[in-house]
């Protein structure tokens, strides 16, 4: 994640041509270089193509993907489609409350951690299934949750994979 700053924006912006086209595409640079999309990042952009800052606004919203919000260094999405849900996913949510001290779209106070819930991860064989930055983890309960939280924990503190 690097430090936002209208350099850091404008690096970003002009890798595109000054096309709406290419929006969406921007923002998604802009939310992977920052973890999100900043509110001058939002407004750089307006400027940049020349349209309405609402405009963009409506399509950062409309796409669950984009965050106007700072997230967390850890990306946890936790399945909620009808084979998770069936075999216990929203227990998952309920330990995941008590262990982080978040609810789904919420981001832990340390900043270390945001939950997302999401319909499928195509993994109902699985279930239920968690991501964590990428890394799939399948069958999980209760008891493997703090385990499996506590891996990203020391990974952020020591600076090791999970």
């Amino acid at each position: 994640m690097q430090e936002i700053t209208k350099e850091s924006i404008d690096k970003i912006l002009s890798a595109y041509p000054r096309d709406q086209r290419h929006s969406l595409a921007m923002m998604q640079d802009m939310q992977h270089h920052f973890n999100y999309i900043p509110e001058q990042g939002m407004q750089a952009l307006a400027e940049y193509l020349d349209c309405p800052l609402s405009s963009l606004y409506s399509m950062a919203t409309f796409y669950r993907a984009l965050s106007l919000k700072p997230k967390g260094k850890h990306i946890i999405k936790l399945c909620d489609g009808t084979a998770c849900h069936i075999r216990g996913s929203i227990n998952l949510i309920t330990g995941i409350k008590r262990e982080l001290d978040i609810s789904p779209g919420e981001t832990s106070g340390d900043g270390l951690f945001s939950l997302e819930t999401v319909n499928c991860l195509g993994s109902c064989a699985l279930a239920p299934v968690m991501v964590i930055d990428g890394v799939y983890y399948g069958k999980v309960t209760l008891e493997k949750l703090p385990e499996i939280l506590n891996q990203y924990r020391e990974l952020s503190e020591g600076g090791a994979e999970a």
